[in-house]
């Protein structure tokens, strides 16, 4: 029976996940969702290194692929390979499984120059009903601290779903988070439940009442789901640009 390990460890800012067994169809899964939860955390980098890994079905190598097309959508976090051994250099060289940074070593991908960090402002909310109101209210202060009034509107709407969501479903601590990417702002709802986000059937159009992540659909330029340690994320993507001008 196929097996794996991922060993996680800190290095300074970056975060390393050692891997060790046998890549297959079977375990990619476990390294993707591993990958994943060191992502949210929103270290400097998130180092994989392969020099433990035996490659039974290559097939199983497109799941780096797939992680850093979700990190590069939120959050933001490069994904670095490191020390992959002549095989797996060889597979990724084809471009078959993806254009990701493979570095000889995991010392030579500790040196890779740091990424600029994305301006962020955030905060820790309870479960309650003012929940919503106050993100609505940290949007607007984040659109106007970072002269993104075209973003308001959408931002404060998004916020205030994630949130809701959060609230009504997960019933845990929220952190709400946003950050500004070089094309979009990004916010993101952090709770304590691995529940899948609900999307509501219906949803009503007064101001108060919470109208789902329909309304998240429309706005954001993306949004999507990532398993966090003790929870998920639930993050949704704004486009900068300014379509007036």
């Amino acid at each position: 029976m196929a097996g794996i390990s991922c060993t996680v460890s800190q290095v300074g800012t970056r975060t390393v996940v050692r891997l060790a067994g046998d890549l297959c169809a079977q375990t990619a899964p476990q390294i993707r969702a591993t990958l994943l939860k060191c992502l949210v955390e929103q270290p400097d980098a998130v180092i994989a290194e392969l020099s433990g890994l035996e490659v039974r079905e290559p097939v199983a190598l497109a799941v780096f692929g797939s992680v850093a097309r979700q990190a590069a959508m939120w959050p933001g976090t490069p994904l670095l390979l490191s020390d992959p051994g002549d095989e797996i250099a060889e597979h990724f060289a084809t471009g078959r499984y993806g254009r990701l940074p493979v570095l000889a070593s995991t010392t030579e991908a500790l040196r890779v120059e740091h990424r600029d960090q994305m301006p962020w402002l955030a905060d820790s909310l309870l479960p309650v009903s003012g929940a919503a109101a106050h993100a609505r209210w940290l949007a607007g202060e984040a659109c106007a601290r970072w002269d993104l009034p075209h973003l308001s509107d959408p931002a404060r709407i998004v916020a205030g779903e994630l949130v809701t969501n959060a609230a009504v479903h997960a019933g845990t601590m929220i952190d709400l988070r946003f950050s500004l990417g070089r094309r979009c702002l990004l916010i993101a709802v952090r709770d304590g439940s691995s529940a899948a986000p609900r999307t509501e059937e219906g949803f009503s159009l007064t101001t108060t009442a919470p109208r789902g992540l329909l309304l998240v659909g429309q706005f954001a330029r993306r949004w999507g789901t990532v398993p966090a340690e003790g929870g998920k994320v639930v993050w949704a993507t704004l486009a900068r640009a300014d379509p007036a001008r």
